[in-house]
């Protein structure tokens, strides 16, 4: 069949780990897996809105408002305990219990490069792997392999940016494309995760970058560099690391399919997100076509925050044609269009309102700093599980939730 191409699953690789074949991932056994995720939004990568925050929408912008709030020592204090309570042994338990069989987990570049160097360090100077975020992620590791969860990691924020937007941290133009520090920065970060997680079958896979180039940037001139960027960190990654899946974001908000050609190299699974579209096999036709062109996967990366019944339809269509999916987001802050939501603790809204000023200050805000730490000190206990509401008709309308049953009272409009 012309365009199809078919790579050799290695030897090796067949111990425990989930390879692409033609359209379908396969595990050991020969059976098909079909990805039924869940993001960890929020986590490793907060997002401003998931606060309630219209302003202070970028990682940098939020620490720069707890820093205010808090003062500098309190904040680290804070965002410690923060990455220890908002995903916890007990969210992992109750992820395989509702039926999920991955996590996807949006990754900062920040919690794993050495933060004792400044941004306009030598380039020449050799990277150091330091930082929070490798024990944060292999306790998720242990926890989901004890589960028997699989695990994507996703950079969502790549060194300089690779959107161009709030949700990369960067300068709001996408300088890993631009910045050859930059390049070589990503480059390295994926060669040194996938040296660590090489043998570890609890990883899916490695999500390279996440919505790669938005529409408010040189679309013309950035679109055909996007493949031979991802060869290049292929590459890297595949110089110590033959095991595990690769997956690869479209471009303009992982909507645009059409910058890719055939696939380059073995276990490449292809990415799109969609919110709000409509239902109908037409919302997904141009994935359909490339995967049937290159007899290559897809994942529905990022899809929800929308209804239970848009939920329902969405995941099914896609289910229909063969496409794993992993929906967003596991937790937020009092949504329905979640697995958790967290309920606000008390005094919240001026906290949300501090961070939806455009000069922010807590005198503004009608804050003391001893009570913006009793709220936020009120809020890491809030997002704990035990603290926070799971709604059971989200994860019935994306078909799981088995002996969960029960009435699902009107949506919220």
């Amino acid at each position: 069949m012309a365009g199809v191409f078919l790579w050799a699953v290695p030897v090796a690789a067949a111990d425990g780990f989930i390879h692409a074949k033609g359209r379908d991932l396969v595990a050991p056994s020969g059976e098909t897996f079909l990805i039924r995720g869940i993001g960890l939004g929020n986590w490793l990568m907060p997002e401003g809105y998931m606060f309630k925050f219209k302003k202070a929408r970028y990682p940098r912008e939020i620490a720069a408002l707890v820093d205010m709030a808090l003062g500098p020592d309190e904040a680290r204090a804070f965002w410690d305990k923060f990455r220890e309570n908002y995903i916890a042994r007990d969210d992992i338990r109750q992820i395989k219990r509702a039926g999920f069989n991955t996590v996807r987990v949006p990754l900062h570049y920040g919690l794993f490069l050495g933060q004792n160097r400044p941004y306009g360090a030598n380039a020449d100077q050799p990277l150091t792997f330091e930082g929070p975020g490798w024990a944060l992620v292999d306790r998720l590791i242990g926890w989901c392999r004890e589960e028997g969860l699989k695990v994507i990691l996703d950079l969502h924020a790549a060194p300089g940016g690779q959107t161009g937007v709030n949700h990369d941290d960067g300068t709001g133009f996408p300088l890993v494309f631009y910045v050859p520090r930059d390049e070589r920065r990503t480059t390295a970060l994926w060669r040194e995760i996938a040296r660590r997680y090489r043998d570890e079958p609890a990883i899916l896979g490695y999500e390279l970058l996440n919505e790669p180039i938005s529409t408010y940037n040189d679309e013309d001139m950035l679109n055909p560099g996007l493949e031979p960027f991802y060869r290049k960190l292929t590459a890297a990654v595949r110089e110590v690391d033959p095991n595990h899946l690769i997956f690869l974001a479209s471009a303009q908000w992982d909507q645009n399919i059409g910058v890719f050609g055939p696939p380059f190299a073995r276990d490449l699974v292809y990415v799109y997100h969609q919110f709000w579209s409509p239902t109908g096999r037409d919302a997904i036709q141009d994935y359909i076509n490339f995967s049937v062109r290159y007899n290559a996967p897809i994942l529905l990366g990022e899809a929800g925050e929308a209804s239970n019944q848009w939920n329902l339809e969405y995941h099914a269509l896609n289910e229909r044609f063969g496409f794993g999916w992993s929906f967003w987001t596991y937790k937020n802050l009092d949504s329905p269009a979640s697995v958790v939501s967290i309920t606000p603790p008390p005094g919240w809204q001026k906290i949300a309102a501090l961070g939806s000023m455009s000069q922010p200050s807590l005198e503004k805000a009608g804050l003391t700093r001893q009570e913006a730490a009793t709220i936020l000190s009120a809020y890491l206990n809030a997002v704990l599980l035990r603290n926070a509401q799971f709604n059971r008709c989200y994860v019935q309308s994306l078909g799981l939730g088995q002996g969960m049953d029960g009435p699902c009272p009107p949506e919220r409009k």
